[in-house]
């Protein structure tokens, strides 16, 4: 006989304190599960169950083996959900968490393509600039700028985003432009206001020393595009992802503050709630975010 079988049946009969109710449950006769019962027994040399007219229960050895019995199926279980599941076609309703800024600008715009090749996944983008904890707010995935701060989610990365401090050729003439980093003092800065830091500008000089800029400006607001706007218009330098400025900064809108100053780039990735397996529409739509921004990346938005 099938040794799972046997386990599966020995099992049952554990859970549902009889032959009777395990035959129901199982959706076999009465006698082919004490056939398998007895053929598990005889194979492992051991009485596995007591029973009396009344009742059956585990012996101790039988307690000891239903608990591993127990494990081996249920991981069956999981691997033939595992196998349908991957087999199955992405489906069901999908809940994103995104920022603000990315999600307006360069998810939004993908979404119809994605809906379109995927007809049976609904989505649900939630857009806002608040660190959202994905399992207990209901979350499938989140898109996350920068570093990392949770290691118990799994990640994959879809692109790089450099950031750097900009402003419009008005201010320049007006203000001046900063030569290096302390000359920032002695001007409008531009500040959003969700940064976990306040309003400090963490900062590489040329030599690679790690800088701090702390000073008051004109406008702090927690919405990236409103602070791209405030500097088109001349208000302050602010210190944005190249994802955001790009088209203002090709179009002669904006400008680099201090050019010589070393890269910042950040890793924008798809991140999701740990598991054995990924749902079909979590790992369609990251496989579909991985192509869509394949030729995106510091310099190229």
């Amino acid at each position: 006989m099938d040794r799972l079988t046997e386990m599966e049946a020995f099992a049952t009969v554990v859970d549902q304190g009889g032959f009777t109710d395990a035959a129901k449950k199982m959706g076999i006769s009465k006698s082919a599960v004490s056939k398998h019962v007895s053929s598990l027994e005889a194979r492992l040399g051991a009485r596995l169950l007591n029973r009396t007219t009344r009742r059956v229960s585990p012996t101790e050895i039988g307690l000891a083996y239903y608990d591993r019995a127990r494990r081996v199926l249920n991981d069956a279980g999981e691997a033939d959900a595992l196998v349908t599941s991957m087999q199955s076609a992405p489906s069901g309703l999908l809940r994103i968490s995104v920022a603000t800024d990315f999600g307006v600008n360069h998810l939004s715009p993908v979404l119809g393509e994605f809906l379109s090749e995927f007809p049976d996944i609904t989505v649900n983008m939630v857009l806002n600039n608040r660190y959202v904890e994905l399992i207990s707010e209901g979350f499938d995935m989140a898109i996350r700028i920068g570093e990392l701060e949770d290691s118990t989610l799994r990640a994959r990365k879809l692109t790089e985003t450099s950031k750097r401090m900009i402003a419009s050729p008005e201010y320049f003439e007006k203000f001046g432009r900063p030569e290096k980093i302390d000359d920032l003092n002695a001007h409008k800065l531009l500040h959003y206001s969700n940064q976990s830091s306040g309003n400090v500008w963490k900062l590489t000089a040329p030599s690679g020393e790690k800088r701090q800029v702390r000073t008051a400006g004109w406008l702090t607001v927690n919405d990236g595009q409103s602070l791209l706007n405030a500097a088109i218009s001349g208000l302050g330098i602010a210190y944005l992802p190249s994802f955001l400025y790009a088209e203002a900064m090709e179009q002669g809108l904006v400008q680099e503050a201090i050019p010589d100053l070393p890269q910042e780039n950040l890793g924008i990735y798809a991140v999701y709630p740990p598991g054995r397996f990924t749902q079909p529409k979590v790992r369609a739509f990251i496989d579909f975010l991985v192509n869509s921004f394949a030729q995106k990346g510091p310099g190229l938005w």
